[in-house]
């Protein structure tokens, strides 16, 4: 049985030195920027995403040196969309991950240009190699087009539209859909499916991972939502009941708690059935996306 804490605390750390490694230091010009951009970085972050890539790269018989960059890379990319989500042209948030948010520290401009400059980093991260790195510049370039795909106008970004667009009105359970698997859930399918690559999984692995990662992101936008109404501000270190203000479309707006519930746990049961023939090496997925759904913040 895997000790999931010690699991995440090892690779946490491993993480977040890796990232310390590729931003430019504090105190390099321009000053405000690097520091804008480290703020968030290290704000105290779940790191979920590069921590599916990881696991699913061990699932696979990869090795965790090989996916670093690229999970750092898409804790970037996730970090610049807090960030500018957090701005009063979008979601007007005060504080993130506990913290004020970067705008209110920064101001605006310079939170709009940290989030440029995250996203930015990790492209340049993507399209390295780094040592200790044995993937083949194919699979790089794979990899950089899945997280690209993912991140743009058919993905996180085009989720993010149709969620702005969706407040304040009443929409069918579709629409929902489309906004929790592109805004959350494209990211999330393309951590575990960048970790399968350089990882080396055959196709059949590279199919299984595929549909966890489908599960697994759609659980975690719905425990989202239904925390937005239940958690504590204090431990989910933001704004609490912000999407009942704002109307937006979510599970619980539209089935209720209770329902929302119920679905998690069965994309729950489906993301562990994907990995079915797996054996022990996919621990670590089985119980983070356990984690994904009982998380408390």
């Amino acid at each position: 049985m895997i000790n999931l804490d010690e699991y995440i605390v090892q690779r946490i750390k491993r993480i977040d030195t890796e990232l310390d490694g590729f931003l430019p230091a504090s105190e390099r010009l321009p000053a405000s920027l690097h520091q804008a951009m480290r703020y968030s970085i290290f704000a105290g972050g779940k790191r979920i995403r590069p921590l599916l890539m990881i696991a699913a790269c061990e699932a696979v018989g990869g090795k965790m040196e090989t996916v670093l960059s690229a999970a750092c890379a898409m804790e970037m990319i996730h970090t610049y969309s807090l960030i500018h989500d957090d701005l009063p042209a979008m979601d007007d948030d005060d504080y993130r991950r506990g913290q004020l948010t970067n705008h209110k520290v920064f101001g605006e401009a310079t939170a709009i240009l940290a989030g440029d400059a995250l996203l930015t980093q990790a492209f340049i991260l993507l399209a390295t190699a780094h040592q200790g790195e044995s993937s083949s510049a194919a699979d790089r370039l794979r990899v950089l087009q899945i997280i690209a795909g993912a991140a743009g106008s058919l993905g996180m970004v085009g989720g993010q539209v149709v969620d702005m667009e969706s407040e304040g009105k009443t929409v069918e359970l579709p629409i929902v859909e489309y906004i929790h698997t592109h805004k959350t859930g494209a990211l999330i399918l393309a951590s575990l499916q960048s970790g399968a690559i350089l990882g080396q999984a055959d196709t059949h692995a590279f199919a299984a991972l595929t549909r966890f990662g489908e599960c697994a992101g759609l659980a975690f936008q719905i425990a989202d939502d239904i925390l937005d109404i239940v958690g504590e501000q204090a431990i989910i270190g933001k704004d609490v009941g912000s999407d009942v203000h704002r109307g937006k479309a979510t599970y619980p707006a539209l089935l209720g708690i209770a329902e929302s519930r119920c679905r998690a746990q069965e994309l729950r049961n489906l993301a562990i059935e994907a990995l079915a023939h797996f054996g022990k090496e996919a621990e670590p997925l089985r119980a983070l996306v356990s984690f994904i759904i009982d998380r408390s913040r």
